[in-house]
C-alpha cells in the first residue's frame, strides 16, 4: 500500500553535516528529503562535484529517501546580498548557471523535482521589465530541464515577483504552458496569503503539483511556524492532498529551526501522522525507526509500525500507538 509520503527540509538541518542530516531524517521514519544546494550540504560550485553526487546517490539509496531539490540558499551566490542575484537583476547570470546546475545535479540523482522561485524585485527595476526578464531566465531554465528530462517546480512566494497562485497561472502561460513546468506548493504560504481556503489552493493546482512543503503560517505573516502554532487546520489539507492524487514528497520547511533539529522534525513527523489519522489518509511506511530514545518529546514513535488506512466503506483506520490525548 502507498500514501503521503513525508519528507523534511536540509535548510532546516543547516548546523548538521549532509550525511548526519540524512541519517537522521531517514532514523525518524521519513521517506524523503528535500535537499536545499548550499555551502555544506552539496555546494554546487565546489570541486569534484560529481564524485560528490555519485556519493550521495548511494546515500540516499542505502537510506531509502525521495529526493527533491531546492535552490533558495541564502548567501550561497552572493556573500553580502540574501539570494542575489535572481532571474530579476541586471546580470542574472550566476542565477541561471545555479539553476543549470541544480536541475543536472537533480538528472543524476533523480530527483523527482527541482524547486525555485522567481526573487524579489530590485528597486531600480521597474515591474514590467522584471517581469520580461522572468520569463526569459525561466524560458532559459524550462529548456535546460526538458533536455535533461527534469520536472521543474516553481514556487510562489510572498514578497516575489511571482507571490501567488494567480501569478503563477501567469507565468505559466507566458512560458507557453511547458509539460514539465510545475508548482512548488507551501502550505503556509497558502494560509499566508491566498484568498482561497488551502484545501482549495491544493484543488486549484492540483494537475501541475510537482512540489510540497508543508508548514503552519498565520495569515499576513509570512513566518515558518512549527506544527500547531500557526493557524492551519492539517487534516483538510491532507486530504485534499490525497484526494489530488498527489504521489510526490510532502516535506517540512522549516529553515529557522536548525538550532534544534533532530527534536523539532520529530515532533512534525509525529504531528503529520497524527493529522493524516485524523483525516482519514494512508501514510506510506518504512519500518525503519531506530534514532528514537527515551529522551526524544513526548509521543516519539507515534508512526513506527502504524497502518494508516484511507477511510472507506469496507475500510478501517487502525489509531498509531501513542497519539492517544493529542487533538
Amino acid at each position: 500500500m502507498t500514501g503521503l509520503r513525508f519528507g523534511y527540509g536540509t535548510n532546516g538541518f543547516a548546523n548538521h553535516r549532509l550525511d548526519d542530516a540524512l541519517r537522521v531524517i531517514a532514523d525518524l521514519g521519513y521517506q524523503g528529503v528535500a535537499l536545499t544546494l548550499d555551502h555544506d550540504h552539496l555546494d554546487p560550485f565546489a570541486p569534484a562535484l560529481a564524485a560528490r553526487v555519485a556519493a550521495l546517490g548511494n546515500r540516499l539509496a542505502e537510506l531509502d529517501l525521495g529526493l527533491v531539490i531546492e535552490t533558495g540558499a541564502r548567501y550561497l551566490l552572493d556573500p553580502w546580498r540574501k539570494h542575489a542575484p535572481t532571474l530579476l537583476d541586471d546580470d542574472p547570470a550566476l542565477r541561471i548557471e545555479f539553476l543549470r546546475r541544480a536541475v543536472a545535479v537533480g538528472a543524476d540523482l533523480g530527483a523527482e523535482a527541482v524547486s525555485f522561485w522567481a526573487g524579489v524585485r530590485p528597486s531600480a527595476v521597474d515591474e514590467t521589465s522584471a517581469w520580461d526578464r522572468l520569463v526569459a531566465g525561466c524560458a532559459e531554465v524550462v529548456d535546460v530541464a526538458d533536455a535533461a528530462g527534469v520536472t521543474l517546480g516553481f514556487e510562489p512566494e510572498p514578497g516575489m515577483l511571482v507571490p501567488d497562485i494567480a501569478a503563477w497561472w501567469r507565468l505559466r502561460q507566458a512560458l507557453g504552458a511547458p509539460p514539465g513546468f510545475g508548482i512548488t506548493l507551501d502550505i503556509g504560504h497558502c494560509r499566508c496569503l491566498e484568498p482561497l481556503p488551502v484545501p482549495d489552493c491544493v484543488a486549484e493546482v492540483a494537475a501541475h503539483l510537482v512540489n510540497v512543503q508543508i508548514d503552519d503560517m498565520r495569515r499576513d505573516v509570512h513566518e515558518h511556524l512549527e506544527f500547531g502554532t500557526g493557524e492551519i487546520d492539517f487534516p483538510p489539507v491532507l486530504r485534499a492532498l490525497a484526494d489530488a492524487g498527489y504521489t510526490g514528497l510532502v516535506a517540512v520547511e522549516l529553515p529557522r529551526d536548525s538550532h534544534a533539529a533532530p527534536a523539532v522534525a520529530s515532533r512534525s513527523v509525529d504531528f503529520l501522522h497524527t493529522a493524516a489519522w485524523q483525516a482519514g489518509v494512508a501514510v506510506e511506511q518504512v519500518g525503519r525507526i531506530t534514532g528514537r530514545d527515551s529522551a526524544e518529546p513526548a509521543g516519539g514513535g507515534a508512526h513506527a509500525g502504524a497502518t494508516i488506512e484511507p477511510v472507506g466503506a469496507a475500510t478501517t483506520v487502525a489509531r498509531p500507538a501513542g497519539l492517544e490525548g493529542e487533538a
